[in-house]
């Protein structure tokens, strides 16, 4: 039923319990796990700028090695858990890679962690959930965090 699962990943707290959430479902179904990370490539001297970046909108400042440690990190407890897992660094909107690597995969479910869905922010056109929850080719799960 859900072979494939993708999960968007960026190391945080939400998204550490989306990929353990998704890991119990592929060890339960069989299935197989596509670990997604969104990048912007960043000059060093940006980064090495005093930035003030909102939690939401991280992953723009993170360089791509940041992303493959962050995918890596989670990759090795998929692994741990005796699931086959499959990572994809993509460059750009994180939304958009979540569902590029669903739609290449042919991937059965999307699982995400909520965040950004609360309160006000829900409506914001940035919402990596709300974006992927609405252009998604296959069936979406949100994890609900604290």
């Amino acid at each position: 039923m859900f072979g494939s699962i993708v999960v968007g990943t960026d190391g945080s707290d939400t998204a550490t319990q989306a990929v353990r959430q998704a890991i119990e479902l592929a060890r339960a179904l069989g299935g197989r796990i596509e670990l997604v990370s969104a990048y912007e490539p960043v000059s060093d001297a940006r980064l090495r700028e005093s930035i003030d970046v909102p939690e939401d909108l991280q992953w723009i400042v993170n360089p791509r090695e940041d992303v493959e440690a962050t995918l890596e990190a989670a990759a090795s407890e998929v692994r741990a858990a005796g699931v086959e897992v499959e990572v994809f660094a993509r460059q750009g909107d994180p939304a958009d890679a979540i569902l590029d690597v669903a739609e290449e995969r042919g991937s059965d479910l999307i699982v995400l962690g909520n965040k950004g869905m609360t309160g006000a922010k829900r409506f914001l056109l940035g919402s990596v959930p709300n974006k992927v929850s609405h252009h998604a080719p296959c069936s979406v799960l949100i994890i609900r965090t604290v």
